[in-house]
């Protein structure tokens, strides 16, 4: 994988963690180093960031203490509520700094864990946006949906992946239903540039 897709990757890690975690994202800006997301909670105003360590003169793509040691000092002033450090890899200095500090940390190693119910219901937003966005409405049943033929042959991402999530969250299989929705935000995130070109 290229970096820049490994890059991608981190980026819609971060984007996964808000969808689920049910935060409004507030402002995203790309730095030398990564990229920052600030978000809130419906129910509060207090401030989450999710800071994408992409450090391109790190071949290796870990990142140290002393970028560690940076980034938290940097945010400090921010007044986050919460702090979210996601990186490919962190030294075991790095990790411990975190650690020490309160910081969650996610990393190629170190991924969220969530309950398969909640990542079934923030994924259909994204499905129902998709919809909205691909064909001009949100079918209301399956008969509504043209992306699936009755031979069962489909012609939309969307629905497959609908149709993927739908068996992966009734087996249980809460891998399987996270790729499901990194590919989800993937699709969004290239609609949304085709949007802006």
């Amino acid at each position: 994988m290229t970096k820049e897709l490994e890059d991608e990757a981190l980026v819609e890690k971060a984007e996964l963690i808000m969808a689920v975690g049910g935060y409004e994202e507030e402002d995203r800006h790309k730095w030398k180093k990564g990229m920052d997301f600030v978000a809130t909670l419906p129910s509060s105003s207090d401030e989450i960031l999710l800071r994408v360590m992409t450090d391109p003169e790190s071949r290796s793509g870990t990142v140290g203490v002393d970028v560690v040691r940076e980034a938290i000092e940097s945010i400090r002033h921010g007044e986050y509520e919460k702090i979210i450090l996601i990186s490919r890899r962190f030294t075991e200095a790095a990790k411990r700094e975190m650690r020490q500090e309160g910081v969650q940390m996610v990393s190629e190693q170190i991924t969220p864990r969530f309950k398969p119910e909640r990542l079934y219901l923030a994924m259909q937003k994204y499905i129902d946006d998709l919809c909205q966005v691909k064909c001009g409405y949100i079918p209301r049943q399956e008969s509504d949906c043209k992306g699936r033929d009755p031979e069962g042959h489909y012609s939309c991402q969307i629905r497959l992946i609908s149709d993927n999530a739908s068996l992966h969250f009734e087996r249980g299989w809460e891998n399987l239903l996270q790729r499901d929705f990194e590919r989800l935000i993937k699709i969004s995130n290239s609609t949304n540039d085709d949007e802006a070109a």
